[in-house]
């Protein structure tokens, strides 16, 4: 049972403020009159009602109440609070209660979790108009990105608003603009230089046909020191009729709209065998019944694969070549494999770049550089690729993969 609550002095005044009455009550005693509160034994004095004029002080404060000390919830007298019986000084004693107010009955109509749910739901509805519009824009700003990304560069955000966005989105414009500038800059420089080449090559084939006719109208020398070196003059003038052809069919293959020739289905078995004879090649054909055969410009794949055999020719330091043709599902490889010394895996790349050689081959081989360069240009050009590699026993393959047409099979 806990301990009693403390005494609390209670002062009763009237209207006027005047003190009609002062004692001292415990919290929580109300129904039940304390011992100095009762009347004088042997006085049958019945208990008059509280005066209306009445009131308390604020010695009464509740807050002070410790928990143990506040009146038990329930009615009293009077209804629910504190009650306290005071003695008049006329000898009257009066019964003080202090009405609790009445607790709120209000709950939300579907709980707390329902009420916060509907709330977060009428938020989310009120953002999002501005979020979408936020959303819509980096969407925009998503989407012409990967344009820009994959090479459409003309393509520019639409601006709107003046936030980040906006001017992310301005930023985004001008770097692009620069860009686009210095691209196109660039590409009307290198078809000059193009257009230049192949030009000044056009040009030198007339002197040059002039000087091999002029060459054959010599009669043969008697001497041998001067026979050797017109068969000299005549290997040079070969070398430099072949260089201006592979200009002149470089700079065809780079114009994309030029007319290279009728696209047709080109037997690669029948081609590849005629080029392995013209270089003495081994052919190893690994194709299951049919023929396999691609669709492209017969001269165009005829002069990749001779490019291919003279190139490991030069480097099989008169080893054998071997030219090998597999499917692999839709596409078709030509593989040529030598057993030269190689090439080191960091210029396996730059091969392939225009007039680029092999740090010494140009001195040791001969060649300018552009036989690689057309087989890639000619493999692009049919939708195909091209790769170099080391063999494990030694020796450099080439592999063209080129995209089949149907072909039967066995």
């Amino acid at each position: 049972m806990a301990a009693d609550a403390p005494l609390r002095e209670v002062v009763a005044r009237n209207q006027a403020g005047e003190v009609i009455g002062r004692g001292q009550a415990r919290l929580g005693r109300g129904p039940s009159m304390p011992e100095w509160g009762k009347p004088s034994r042997g006085l049958d004095t019945p208990r008059p009602p509280p005066p209306p004029n009445s009131t308390t002080e604020a010695e009464a404060d509740r807050p002070d109440v410790s928990p143990d000390e506040t009146p038990r919830e329930g009615r009293g007298r009077y209804g629910a609070g504190p009650e306290f019986d005071v003695r008049m000084f006329d000898g009257r004693t009066i019964h003080i209660h202090l009405p609790r107010p009445p607790k709120s009955n209000w709950s939300a109509p579907f709980g707390f979790f329902w009420t916060l749910g509907l709330v977060g739901v009428a938020v989310a509805l009120a953002t999002y108009p501005i979020i979408r519009r936020l959303t819509r824009r980096l969407e925009v700003l998503q989407l012409s990105l990967k344009q820009w990304g994959d090479g459409n560069l003309s393509v520019r955000v639409p601006v709107t608003g003046d936030d980040e966005i906006g001017f992310l989105a301005t930023r985004f414009n001008h770097a692009a603009q620069q860009i686009e500038t210095l691209v196109k800059a660039r590409d009307a420089l290198l078809a000059s230089q193009k257009s230049l080449l192949a030009n000044a090559s056009h040009e030198l084939r007339s002197p040059l046909t002039r000087i091999r006719m002029g060459l054959e109208f010599i009669a043969p020398p008697a001497d041998v020191t001067a026979a050797g070196a017109k068969d000299e003059i005549a290997r040079n003038i070969a070398e430099l009729d072949q260089l201006i052809d592979e200009i002149l069919l470089a700079s065809r293959l780079d114009a994309r709209q030029a007319d290279l020739g009728t696209v047709e289905s080109v037997d690669l078995i029948g081609l590849t065998a005629e080029e392995c004879a013209r270089t003495d090649a081994t052919l190893d054909v690994q194709v299951t019944g049919g023929e396999l055969s691609v669709p492209g410009v017969s001269k165009l794949l005829r002069r990749a694969v001779r490019n291919l055999l003279e190139n490991a020719r030069r480097h099989a330091n008169g080893k054998a070549t071997t030219l090998t043709l597999v499917k692999d599902g839709g596409m078709a490889c030509i593989r040529v494999c030598d057993q030269g010394p190689g090439v080191p895996e960091a210029f396996q790349d730059r091969i392939f770049e225009p007039f680029y050689r092999l740090p010494g081959a140009s001195e040791r081989d001969g060649g300018v550089g552009l036989g690689l360069s057309l087989v890639k240009s000619i493999a692009l050009r049919h939708g195909g690729s091209v790769q170099c590699s080391n063999q494990i026993g030694g020796g450099a393959c080439f592999e063209i993969r080129l995209p089949t047409t149907a072909s039967s099979t066995s």
